[in-house]
């Protein structure tokens, strides 16, 4: 019996999400290293921090198209989801954290917004920690449309997650 267009999408479905929530990952770290390397923008440690969900987003959501396609069963399909709702919303907020912080909304991290401390003292130590160039997590590197890159990893954070839900909650073939 041939599959109709109806049963075909259906089946499609998760697959789509899966292959969307990949290219979604990918192309925001695609972006991130282009900020870093051809823009020059250095990552503070929270920007570093915020690209961890993609690395586990990314690999997982390829996973779950292929298995998708191969028709895995549902309940491997449902925990890859909830697994890339779970990072996408851990993102999320990591990058409210970090925007609250650049907007001064609340303090952050010591390590990289507390107060800087004088080196004038001399020693080869403190001579090498002179050079080192702190990049602070409570100063935005770049701003659009009064977003900062912190503030644009929330909305896509937030994509990913529907996108997962969407896969999660797409009705299956009848077997």
């Amino acid at each position: 019996m041939k599959a109709t267009w109806s049963q075909l999408l259906h089946r499609e479905q998760p697959a789509a999400a899966a292959l969307a929530a990949f290219a979604l990952a990918a192309a925001t770290l695609m972006g991130a290293w282009y900020f870093q390397y051809v823009l020059k923008l250095a990552p503070c440690p929270l920007c570093l921090e915020e690209r961890l969900p993609y690395y586990v987003v990314g690999p997982l959501a390829l996973f779950l198209a292929i298995a998708a396609l191969v028709r895995a069963p549902r309940q491997l399909l449902a925990v890859g989801f909830l697994a890339i709702i779970v990072a996408a919303l851990y993102g999320a907020a990591l990058g409210t954290y970090h925007s609250g912080v650049e907007w001064r909304w609340w303090a952050g991290p010591t390590d990289c917004s507390g107060p800087v401390t004088d080196f004038t003292a001399k020693g080869p130590l403190l001579g090498q920690l002179q050079s080192v160039q702190l990049v602070r997590c409570d100063e935005a590197a770049w701003r659009f449309l009064g977003l900062s890159l912190a503030g644009y990893n929330v909305l896509i954070s937030l994509a990913l997650a529907a996108i997962a839900a969407y896969g999660l909650f797409a009705p299956r073939p009848r077997a």
